[in-house]
């Protein structure tokens, strides 16, 4: 595969999230949690931008960033318009660090920070950060159809 096939991957996944929320009609409806749904869209929204992040970000382009995971979920002053910020915030920094991969580093050995990450190539990385991504756009786009009337 060629960097481009991430940069433009990524590119669809993220404009698919900021559709999502921005379908949301107010702040609250981001929030709604019941029995039978654990994690509301925004901090799922939340959870999404701190993996792209950490993994990408911090593991690939060298960000800095570092991640506070149980905040993404613990998180209950989310507002639509401070998720479309950082959803902006988070395309720069991921498609920036892909951009700065080019094509030939994609078979090197991924080296994140985390310790649950397994060895594996920086191409191998970026697939299962796309399909952990598209499994929680899903649950957004299911929350929002639960919860949107």
């Amino acid at each position: 595969m060629r960097t481009e096939f991430f940069v433009e991957k990524f590119e669809s996944v993220l404009d698919k999230l900021k559709a999502e929320i921005e379908q949301y009609p107010n702040d609250e409806s981001l929030c709604v949690r019941d029995s039978s749904i654990n994690n509301a869209a925004g901090n799922l929204c939340l959870h999404l931008m701190g993996n792209l992040n950490h993994y990408v970000g911090a593991g690939i382009g060298k960000s800095g960033y570092v991640r506070d995971r149980p905040l993404e979920f613990e998180d209950r002053d989310i507002t639509r318009e401070k998720l479309l910020s950082r959803l902006e915030a988070t395309r720069g920094v991921v498609l920036d660090s892909l951009r700065s991969l080019g094509d030939g580093r994609l078979s090197e050995a991924y080296v994140g920070g985390g310790s649950n990450e397994q060895e594996g190539s920086i191409e191998e990385e970026l697939l299962g950060i796309l399909t952990h991504f598209n499994y929680h756009l899903g649950q957004i786009n299911y929350h929002r159809r639960l919860t949107v009337k």
